[in-house]
């Protein structure tokens, strides 16, 4: 295997955090996906879905106490403190303390979401429809605007670099994940907390899925309905989460005796110019971003053994995927594999998370399966894990995310090339 990066001049994944359906902790949650476990069911009695959709992936609670001061912890979203309880977490992981190991102003943090803090602005809205204006916050717009998760972050930790939110839908964890490896590649940052969140939880984003027929539906047991790739799919199933990573300078990594789960080799992104929120059927705008993410680590199709599908379980995005790894890998298909298919689809917060997983793939050479892949779609013929983990060494792994808009993002993840390695 080649890359274009020479060793300790690229960028290493030191630090993971996840907060899904699956639970809080990356590794906790990739073991989760190892062994099969579901994070999908019926909304409670009570929750805000109850009545709404019939399943979804649902994360643990959390409150700002958790992750704030007191001061600060007045009307924030959802996904706020999940993206916060996320960073906590994977700069815990990493060692890494802004300020001591790492100059504030070398340090970047780019953690996006979809569609930021919905929740939050339809009770606000239905607080004004029943108490009038006085019943708005004047914390609202701190407390849900989509750069916040990335504002807060930067204002706890100290981090006075490169600061933003990529607002791409499905796309946008991944958008800040190729942000940071841009940032560290172009000498513009030492170390970056990158990432994606989502609390899309709340009835009307639900039901505009459900009424979109983009939702799964149908399906007694909850923890069945997520079905990438599976010939009996009919949706995807809405779904709440962070994941957060920090990304280093392999050299500054090693400077500090640090060990690296996986290096972020390369990037890809491309657009489909086809519809807001259908994919080209051809899958050429996801392949365009694979080739380019491959191009960018200096790597061929040969080279990969693994790839995180997006694989959502609706119909036509599911073959356009399919169709466009063959395009790719041709004859050969790597290792392939839909994670969503136990967390559920997470929008903004999906592809900063399956990132994480990749890099754990990478790290333990283990490769999480795709649940409920009963019967493959024919025209989603692929080297699918099914029915359990496979145990693979792979050398580099693919991480895709695609979204309405026609954002393609395929992130190239590969082996650590510091001294220490993580497993």
């Amino acid at each position: 295997m080649s890359t274009s990066v020479a060793p300790g001049a690229g960028a290493v994944i030191t630090g993971l955090g996840t907060f899904t359906s699956l639970g809080r902790g990356a590794s906790d949650t990739f073991d989760a996906l190892c062994h099969t476990k579901s994070g999908l069911r019926r909304p409670p009695a009570g929750h805000l879905l109850d009545g709404t959709v019939d399943v979804a992936g649902l994360a643990p609670d959390i409150t700002a106490a958790e992750v704030l001061p007191p001061s600060e912890g007045r009307l924030v979203d959802r996904y706020v403190l999940m993206a916060l309880a996320a960073a906590d977490d994977a700069l815990a992981d990493s060692g890494i303390v802004v300020g001591r190991d790492v100059d504030p102003h070398r340090v970047a943090v780019v953690v996006s979401s979809g569609a930021g803090g919905l929740t939050t602005y339809e009770a606000q809205t239905a607080a004004r429809a029943e108490r009038g204006a006085t019943a708005i916050s004047p914390y609202l717009l701190p407390g849900m605007l989509p750069n916040m998760a990335a504002a807060r972050i930067a204002i706890k930790y100290g981090i006075r670099g490169w600061s933003a939110a990529i607002a791409t839908a499905c796309s946008a964890g991944a958008h800040a994940v190729v942000e940071a490896a841009r940032l560290i590649r172009y000498g513009e940052a030492d170390v970056v907390v990158c990432g994606g969140a989502e609390a899309p939880l709340n009835p009307t984003s639900a039901l505009a899925f459900a009424h979109a027929k983009a939702l799964a539906r149908g399906w007694e047991d909850p923890e069945r309905a997520s079905r990438p790739f599976d010939r009996a799919r009919n949706g995807f199933v809405l779904s709440e989460g962070a994941g957060v990573l920090v990304v280093e300078r392999a050299a500054h990594a090693d400077g500090r005796g640090a060990a690296g789960y996986a290096d972020l080799l390369g990037w890809g992104v491309t657009t489909d110019a086809h519809r807001p929120t259908t994919p080209r059927p051809d899958g050429e705008g996801a392949a365009g971003s694979m080739r380019n993410a491959l191009a960018s680590g200096g790597l061929v199709p040969d080279d990969v053994g693994y790839v995180n599908a997006h694989g959502t379980a609706t119909k036509l995005g599911d073959i356009a995927e399919a169709r466009a790894i063959r395009s790719v890998f041709g004859g050969r298909s790597p290792a392939v594999s839909g994670t969503k298919s136990m967390t559920g689809h997470l929008l903004g917060g999906s592809g900063a998370v399956e990132a994480a997983v990749s890099a754990l793939a990478i790290a333990r050479g283990t490769l999480p399966p795709t649940h409920n892949l009963d019967e493959v779609d024919p025209q989603c013929e692929l080297d699918h894990v099914r029915g359990g983990a496979r145990k693979q060494r792979v050398e580099a792994a693919l991480s895709n995310s695609f979204a309405f808009g026609g954002h393609n993002v395929s992130v190239l993840l590969g082996t650590a090339s510091t001294r220490k390695k993580r497993t």
